[in-house]
């Protein structure tokens, strides 16, 4: 995962019991400290502060994983970016008021800039 600390500053993450999730959580604590992001881990028994990602983990793994069969990481790659341009540009969903993601986000960029200029004081 490569990321710049200005596009992303917070990465939420359930703990983990396992010897692997010991062992990614190390390499996730590295790279977090390399790139200037900062970890957060729900509390133990509140899977409700992640229901989010755990509703978006399983539409992935259902309408993209469990349906191809990667033959190579070029494949992977392509299919799961074709994935995601769909989810987020073509897809409205129900919690974001049946606007796309990228509608959603355009709508709020505006309303800011909106709130923003009405605060202004002109010289």
């Amino acid at each position: 995962m490569r990321a710049k600390s200005s596009q992303l500053s917070l990465v939420t993450s359930s703990t983990g019991g396992h010897g692997w999730a010991r062992l990614v959580g190390r390499a996730l604590d590295a790279w977090a400290y390399q790139v200037g992001v900062k970890l957060s881990f729900i509390r133990p028994g509140k899977p409700v502060e992640n229901a989010y990602i755990d509703s978006f983990n399983g539409e992935f793994r259902d309408e993209c994983l469990n349906e191809h069969w990667f033959m190579s990481l070029r494949q992977a790659k392509s299919l799961i970016e074709d994935w995601c341009v769909e989810y987020n540009t073509e897809r409205p969903h129900s919690a974001l008021g049946y606007l796309t993601p990228e509608q959603f986000a355009q709508a709020h960029r505006q309303q800011r800039f909106l709130t923003l200029d009405s605060m202004s004081v002109p010289y």
